[in-house]
């Protein structure tokens, strides 16, 4: 049988540790690979580490057709909902992964309106039990939502996904450093990310603390400039205000001794 591992798949799928992978292997040495590997036509869905395991042992194991996918967009799908759906990852990784769904869905949706707007467009081929539609990402808290992620966090997760350089996103991932503290890193230039990423954990958070303090003195510097404008502005028009009352008060009081006067 020619089975097939799209490279784009095994994207989502985090490598074992070393000592998950000896379990894994020595489980399927002693009982043999009893859960069927998942395959759409030829190409592998499910079961990666199973496959490369019994193919290293030649091992024997069955498969079975996931007949609901009608393209690789709903691979894709698929295995972004069953990782999202998993306890241990972590929350740079759901975002990424939820970030990458809104992506999929959006070329999805761009794709169909284009086929709709199109007069020759062919007719879409029934499915008695097609895979439910995935939710709309039109929206950070959607997006947020789906990677169980609050709206800080995920600001955070795009930031590092769009600016870190790998060695940052390494540290993260290991848990060196904590997605504060990457995403400031992010800032600096690529080569200073890495200078930091290499010389070890101390120093990526000493570079993160270098970040938020130039960040917070133009601020306070700003602030504090501010204050005195507004403060001069608030007393201006308090003795304005003073200066009519006491305008007011002087004409009652000459009124009033007019009227004494007469």
């Amino acid at each position: 049988m020619n089975i097939i591992v799209d490279a784009g798949l095994k994207a989502y799928i985090d490598p074992l540790s070393p000592e998950e992978y000896q379990a894994l292997e020595r489980s399927l040495l002693a009982e043999g690979c009893r859960d069927a590997l998942v395959l759409w036509g030829e190409v592998l869905v499910d079961g990666h580490n199973r496959y490369s395991i019994c193919q290293k042992h030649n091992l024997p194991f069955q498969t079975v057709q996931n007949t609901r996918f009608q393209s690789m967009e709903d691979v894709h799908l698929w295995m972004i909902d069953q990782h999202l759906g998993r306890r241990s990852l972590s929350d740079f990784q759901r975002g990424v992964l939820a970030l990458r769904k809104k992506e999929i869905v959006g070329e999805r949706q761009a794709t169909e309106q284009e086929q709709q707007s199109s007069v020759a467009a062919p007719a879409a081929a029934e499915d008695n039990n097609p895979l439910p539609q995935p939710e709309s990402l039109n929206s950070r808290e959607a997006i947020a939502k789906a990677a169980r992620l609050s709206n800080n966090q995920l600001v955070l997760v795009e930031k590092i996904h769009k600016q870190a350089a790998p060695e940052v996103v390494a540290a993260l991932k290991s848990g060196t450093i904590s997605l504060n503290a990457a995403a400031a890193v992010a800032s600096l230039p690529v080569a200073e990310q890495v200078a930091a990423a290499v010389a070890g954990k101390d120093e990526l958070k000493l570079a993160a603390k270098r970040v938020r303090e130039a960040k917070r003195k133009p601020r306070e510097e700003s602030d504090a400039a501010g204050d005195e404008p507004d403060t001069l502005q608030t007393l201006q028009q308090r003795v304005a205000e003073l200066t009519a009352e006491n305008a007011s008060l002087r004409q009652q009081l000459a009124a009033l001794q007019a009227q004494l006067a007469g």
